[in-house]
């Protein structure tokens, strides 16, 4: 059985919206309100280039990654076609108002995935002499 962690009430998540939730290891959880007031919790990194979802554009039951437009599923955490990839999803309920996740899953789930690196990639120098 699983132990549910209270993180919020379901009004501090906007319409429409997102909040965070740090972990002591991995990456932060974001957690979606849509129009219907369905939650969901998804780890707060989009399969293309790691960006925010947390930031991204909320609509039916899916969010635009703000980095490319991505278009990934609340649901299932997978992007949509013609995209590919998935980021990791949470177990969720809300309860009398108050949304709840997995502390298991919320401790352990996707804590060995590597943090994203922002700015240009750096190239190598080529050796000296060559061109």
């Amino acid at each position: 059985m699983s132990e549910w962690k209270a993180i919020c009430r379901i009004d501090d998540i906007p319409v429409l919206g997102a909040r965070r939730v740090a972990r002591p290891a991995g990456l932060d959880v974001a957690v979606f309100r849509n129009a219907e007031d369905q939650v969901f919790a998804l780890l707060d990194r989009c399969p293309h280039k790691g960006g925010p979802l947390s930031q991204g554009i909320v609509f039916g039951t899916s969010v635009a990654c703000p980095l490319h437009n991505w278009t990934l599923g609340l649901d299932d955490g997978c992007a949509r076609s013609p995209d590919e990839g998935c980021t990791p999803k949470f177990a969720v309920k809300v309860e009398d108002g108050v949304v709840h996740l997995d502390a298991d899953e919320l401790s352990a789930h996707a804590t060995d995935l590597p943090r994203p690196i922002a700015g240009p990639k750096v190239l190598s120098p080529l050796p000296l002499g060559e061109d």
